[in-house]
């Protein structure tokens, strides 16, 4: 785990350096139990440990990801906006940039950042 400055927004429209962990996805392999569960979503990390009782889908679901590259499944099941948008309560960290792969679809990577980041 790493973490450097990076720039972002303090939600009031003015641009604050707000730090990035970065996570090896080795350590978020290690995350894929009932205690700890840990999904990469579009180069993202997040901890949905908390939300393991209330996923819709139940918690096989999350379970079957944990520790992994969840983005293919994520947008398989087609999550809805509100899904996208409770998901950002649950960021941790970014993967670091050397165990990034490329996107398959750098359209889709666009439209989800943008998303991401509004």
């Amino acid at each position: 785990m790493a973490t450097v400055g990076g720039s972002g927004s303090d939600g009031k429209g003015q641009g604050v350096e707000t730090p990035v962990t970065y996570y090896r996805l080795e350590e978020v392999a290690k995350r894929n139990s009932l205690k700890e569960i840990w999904l990469v979503i579009h180069g993202r990390v997040y901890d949905v440990t908390r939300f393991l009782n209330e996923h819709p889908g139940g918690e096989e679901v999350l379970l079957e990801q944990a520790g992994a590259d969840a983005s293919e499944s994520f947008e398989d099941v087609g999550h809805s906006l509100d899904a996208r948008e409770m998901l950002k309560q649950y960021y941790i960290g970014d993967v670091h940039p050397n165990d990034l792969k490329p996107e398959s679809d750098s359209k889709l990577a666009g439209i989800w950042q943008i998303l991401v980041d509004s």
